[in-house]
This record gives structure tokens, C-alpha cells and sequence, in this order.
């Protein structure tokens, strides 16, 4: 017979994964369906909800939702040569925020948007400019990041989405009412 104690550990790690995946499955929607086509691939507001699970899930299960969900709207979408570079980065990217606070919106989780702007706008542009033209020139990888832009755009989207759902969230006290708020 298991203890109390231990049955309490193994909810709080099974509402864990289960959270990873809704916000896997939600990464994944929000960027395979709800994006717009640019040059090589597409722009979209998914990171939001990367920066989100990144500051209510421990850092393991964010993760994990980040490459799966980023890696599963590659995959899905005709997008398959993306995938590798995607769980990469965004499985970086989980690592910029952090959840050790009682609120989304902190100091440093907002000024982890810059590196996570300079990871995606050089981690797909080398990517692009060395694995995607199987070359390596100075003259692929500069036009690779002719991409810039439309990467800027999506940081910029997954940002206000993230602001925007992390006041909403915070008003509510949702890391509190949801055991997810880290007890120090």
C-alpha cells in the first residue's frame, strides 16, 4: 500500500505531464494552424505559450512541451526538414524563463525574450544557411538570415500573446490556485 505521502507526489507528478501535454498540443495548434508563410517557413505565435509553460511548469516538463509541440507542428505541416533545428531551439528557448516565482510576468522572464529572439533568429538562420542548402558559404548563411524579419514578427506575436495571457493569469492567481507556485 502506497503512503499518503507518495500517492501525493505521484498526482502532483501525473497533473504535471498532463499539463506538459495540454501545452504541448496547444504549441502545436497554435503554430501549425494559426501561421502565416514566409520565405522558407512560417510565422507564428506559438512561442507565447513556450514562454507560458515555461513559467508554470518545472523546467523538465517545459521542455519537453516546447520540442514536442514545436517539433509535432514541423512535422505536421510539411515542415519535416525544420524539426530538428525546432526541438533544439525551442527546448532552449523553455530555458530562458523560469517558474520559481508566484507570477508569469517577472523581471526575468520578460528579459528572457531577448535571448530567446537572438536563439531563434540565429539558430534557424544557421540552420537554414548550412543544413537546408547542405552548403557551407558565407553567401547561404548571409542569405539565410534574410529570414530576420519575419522571425522579429513572430517573437514580437509571442510576446504580446504571452504578456497578454500572463496579466490574465496573474490577476488570477493561477500558480497559486493550481499548486504550481514554487514553495520556498
Amino acid at each position: 500500500m502506497q503512503t499518503a505521502a507518495i500517492q501525493k507526489v505521484q498526482a502532483k507528478k501525473t497533473r504535471l505531464l498532463a499539463m506538459a501535454g495540454l501545452f504541448a498540443a496547444m504549441i502545436f495548434v497554435l503554430t501549425a494552424y494559426l501561421h502565416i508563410p514566409t520565405g522558407a517557413g512560417y510565422t507564428h505565435a506559438g512561442d507565447g505559450l513556450i514562454y507560458l509553460a515555461a513559467c508554470l511548469l518545472p523546467t523538465p516538463y517545459a521542455v519537453g512541451a516546447a520540442a514536442l509541440g514545436g517539433a509535432l507542428a514541423d512535422g505536421l505541416t510539411g515542415f519535416l526538414i525544420w524539426a530538428p533545428a525546432t526541438i533544439v531551439i525551442k527546448a532552449v528557448t523553455a530555458l530562458f524563463f523560469t517558474n520559481k516565482s508566484e507570477k508569469i510576468l517577472t523581471v526575468r522572464n520578460i528579459i528572457g525574450i531577448i535571448p530567446s529572439l537572438a536563439l531563434c533568429v540565429v539558430g534557424y538562420s544557421l540552420y537554414e544557411g548550412i543544413v537546408m542548402t547542405k552548403n557551407f558559404s558565407t553567401a547561404t548563411i548571409i542569405a539565410a538570415f534574410g529570414q530576420t524579419p519575419a522571425y522579429c514578427i513572430q517573437v514580437l506575436a509571442s510576446t504580446i500573446l504571452f504578456i497578454v495571457c500572463g496579466i490574465a493569469l496573474d490577476k488570477m492567481k493561477f500558480k497559486k490556485k493550481f499548486g504550481l507556485a514554487v514553495e520556498g
